[in-house]
């Protein structure tokens, strides 16, 4: 289809109705979804009476930039925050909907990657973009909501640490702040570089290593949104317990060598930055970690976190509301 000046369509030319339709041609949905898109609402199963649900909005110049990243990359990010928020849960995600804004004059090539995008990363984990909503709006906005599967089993909260606990970590930590670091400053993406850069741009939570079904479980699980000294400190204010990170057991080599090259301390990456979608959980001590985890601290009586013993004095993470400068390792908000 070409538009009505000889260029790709814009969403105006085409219509809405003819978009959502476009959107949802030749999609299927997997079994959790009893009824799509097409009506009032869709109906999502849940099969043991309740369900996890979570939701994330990002905006189009604060949380992603179109000409650093593409609507594809955009879409898969969108959902993999948003499946990693129901895994830290310990549900399994089985349903996203998806209320998406954006500008007339937005060409619909851009829908249609974001929309792959959604459907890729959903496919990952073995869920369906069950249906959603579209407007105009004066920037694109992706507002995705997620549903999860606990499977019978309690869900695993932030106030479950314990004095003597192991905290570990599964997935990599301050990947995505060396990319936004590298696209920020202009650098030269290549090697490493462009490892952090695609990193950014759509994030790689570990999804084999969520603890779902009936193998181990931590005590206490968050996902790395917000920069890990950010979201420890979650844990710990939940569970009234100090954390004590491990400077050495967080130490990235390749991270470090990539810092290096751009006069940076790795660590304000590992402790401050964001948006790498790594799981982090408090463990019992005397219970061998599942496959993926690696010990990163203890769990210890009193409040806050420290590392080594010791307060941070860099930044800690992001929070909304309160200014870019508060996280240098997450895209300006």
């Amino acid at each position: 289809m070409i538009g009505e000046d000889g260029t790709p369509p814009t969403v105006r030319e085409l219509g809405e109705f003819a978009l959502i339709e476009r959107i949802n041609a030749g999609r299927r949905q997997g079994p959790e979804v009893l009824l799509g898109p097409g009506d009032d609402a869709a109906v999502v199963a849940a099969p043991d009476g309740r369900f996890a649900v979570s939701t994330d909005m990002l905006v189009e110049g604060r949380h992603f930039r179109l000409d650093w990243s593409t609507p594809h990359d955009v879409g898969r990010k969108a959902i993999a925050q948003n499946a990693a928020d129901v895994f830290a849960m310990g549900a399994r995600p089985t349903a996203f909907v998806v209320a998406l804004g954006c500008p007339a004059d937005t060409p619909v090539e851009v829908i249609d990657g974001l929309a792959a995008g959604m459907w890729a990363e959903a496919e990952r984990v073995g869920a369906s973009v069950a249906g959603g909503d579209l407007v105009r709006s004066r920037e694109v906005v992706v507002s995705i909501t997620a549903f999860g599967d606990l499977g019978g089993l309690p869900p695993i909260t932030r106030a479950g640490a314990r004095p003597g606990h192991v905290v570990a970590v599964a997935g990599r930590l301050g990947w995505s702040a060396a990319g936004l670091a590298v696209l920020t400053t202009g650098a030269a993406p290549d090697g490493p570089r462009a490892e952090a850069v695609a990193l950014h741009r759509v994030p790689h939570p570990p999804y084999e290593a969520a603890p779902v079904g009936g193998g181990p479980r931590p005590h206490a699980l968050t996902d790395v949104s917000d920069g890990l000294l950010a979201d420890l400190g979650h844990i710990a204010d939940a569970s009234g317990v100090a954390i004590d990170l491990s400077a050495s057991a967080l130490r990235d080599d390749a991270l470090t060598a990539l810092a290096a090259t751009m006069n940076v301390d790795a660590r304000q990456w590992v402790l401050g930055g964001g948006e790498d979608h790594a799981f982090v959980g408090a463990w019992a001590r005397e219970a061998p970690l599942p496959p993926g985890w690696r010990a990163i601290g203890t769990v210890r009586a009193g409040s806050g976190v420290t590392v080594d013993g010791m307060s941070w004095d860099g930044a800690v993470g992001w929070e909304s509301f309160r200014g870019a400068e508060a996280a240098p390792g997450n895209e300006p908000r």
